[in-house]
């Protein structure tokens, strides 16, 4: 037998028992939450062991699902050795003081908007990510700091010396204090850090390229239809939440324009506001696209949900009004006699298989008629010294005829009004003018 016996590293599973409510007024049936409640409890290292619902008109005021269905789940957690309990639904902070102390340590009760955090927290990786999701936790905790010196309060029953300086009620407010001080400095950081983005956008934005952003419910494959158009070899996991940082790539589109493709955090149901409000500037990729494709999992079931949940979200960040293409992805998990029935329904949408490769040259094509939608049709003579202006014209436009004049590049093209408006000094006329 070894002296050193090995200490296992990998982290335990713990046994979740998941909580759903049923209300008349809901969207979602409780079921269907409670299946990606799952999910997201598999996404952070739990394993779902039990679920109970309650059915109500209205939330119970101190633990949300009343007393009869506490004492059941009381009895479900002791049954079945629960390490966490998971709710649907958001919980107030004293639901959840209430709920801790009758279920009993060492079970944790934990909601949603928690579950949701903590994914976040194991998969950020940049630093304004990283920061984004600290500012979100320390927010949510903040109004729940509650009973962690109680120790110190009980001392005080007792009376006689060091019973009168209320050492719980103290320390309390020091933790809250210093809570408020980094959520403080956090803002700050994050408002530097959106400063230097802001720039970049800005530059994006006097950029010729088209940009288009990735949106959709998590996990419908957006990063794995940004390798196959890209090339590139940004991670892609069957996992929700496997990437929340922006990621841009260059594609070349078929007629050889140049464009930007940038893959986007996923939305979900339920998505807590305060993930909304400290992701903003990276949600801000999304408000300064010229499209938007909507990447939608054509294999879920609830896959018209994931589209309502999409545009909700798109309205709170005030990017609705943007041109949009529903894209159905992974279109190859479909019977053909379904794809057939979702094609025409949705006779506008593109449909495509980011795993086979499937309808690509047609969304291709679909972009790229967006992206020269707009365009104006030049007749422009260029001096040799030009030869970047040049170049973005052959990037970012459709050239039809060049001829090298004495003067310069003889160029009669099509391209975006923002490379048109940069070439007005050297004469730009309009073709159509040409031909009057």
């Amino acid at each position: 037998m070894s002296r050193f016996p090995l200490v296992s590293t990998t982290p335990k599973e713990e046994r979740a028992v998941l909580v759903g409510v049923e209300r008349n007024d809901d969207t979602w049936p409780s079921e269907r939450s409670l299946d990606e409640l799952c999910r997201l409890a598999e996404t952070a290292g739990a394993r779902e062991v039990a679920r109970i619902t309650q059915r109500l008109d209205r939330p119970h005021p101190r633990t949300l699902i009343g007393s009869g269905k506490v004492e059941e789940l009381c009895r479900l957690v002791r049954q079945l050795e629960a390490d966490v309990v998971i709710f649907d639904d958001d919980l107030t902070p004293s639901q959840q003081s209430n709920l801790e102390r009758t279920v009993g340590e060492p079970v944790k009760i934990i909601d949603r908007t928690a579950l949701i955090l903590d994914i976040f927290g194991l998969h950020a990786m940049t630093r304004e990510g990283r920061l984004q999701v600290q500012l979100a936790q320390l927010q949510y905790l903040l109004p729940r700091l509650r009973g962690m010196w109680s120790h110190l309060a009980k001392e005080q029953t007792r009376g006689g010396i060091g019973s009168r300086f209320g050492q719980g009620e103290s320390q309390l407010e020091v933790d809250r204090r210093l809570i408020r001080n980094r959520i403080a400095s956090l803002r700050r950081e994050l408002r530097a850090l959106e400063k230097r983005r802001s720039v970049q956008s800005k530059r994006r934005v006097a950029s010729p390229a088209f940009r288009v952003a990735l949106a959709g419910y998590t996990n419908a494959g957006k990063s794995s239809l940004l390798n196959r158009l890209t090339g590139s070899s940004v991670l892609a996991q069957d996992k929700l939440f496997a990437t929340l940082d922006p990621t841009t790539r260059a594609f070349k589109l078929p007629g050889g324009r140049m464009i930007t493709i940038t893959d986007t955090v996923g939305f979900i149901q339920k998505l807590p506001h305060g993930l909304v409000e400290a992701f903003k500037s990276t949600l801000s990729e999304v408000c300064d696209a010229d499209l938007i494709l909507s990447v939608v999992d054509a294999s879920d079931d609830d896959y018209q949900r994931h589209i309502n949940a999409v545009d909700h979200v798109l309205r709170e960040i005030d990017a609705h009004d943007i041109p949009l293409v529903i894209v159905f992805n992974k279109v190859d998990l479909l019977p053909p006699d379904e794809l057939a029935l979702l094609q025409m329904r949705y006779r506008e949408a593109c449909f495509v298989s980011a795993a086979t490769g499937f309808g690509i040259d047609g969304l291709c094509e679909q972009i790229a008629c967006t992206a020269t939608a707009s365009d104006v049709a030049l007749d422009v003579l260029l001096p040799y010294r030009e030869g970047a202006l040049r170049t973005m014209l052959h990037d970012q436009g459709t050239v039809m005829v060049e001829t090298f004049e004495a003067d310069g590049y003889h160029i009669i093209a099509r391209a975006p009004q923002r490379i048109a408006a940069q070439l007005t000094s050297f004469g730009v006329r309009s073709a159509q003018e040409d031909g009057a």
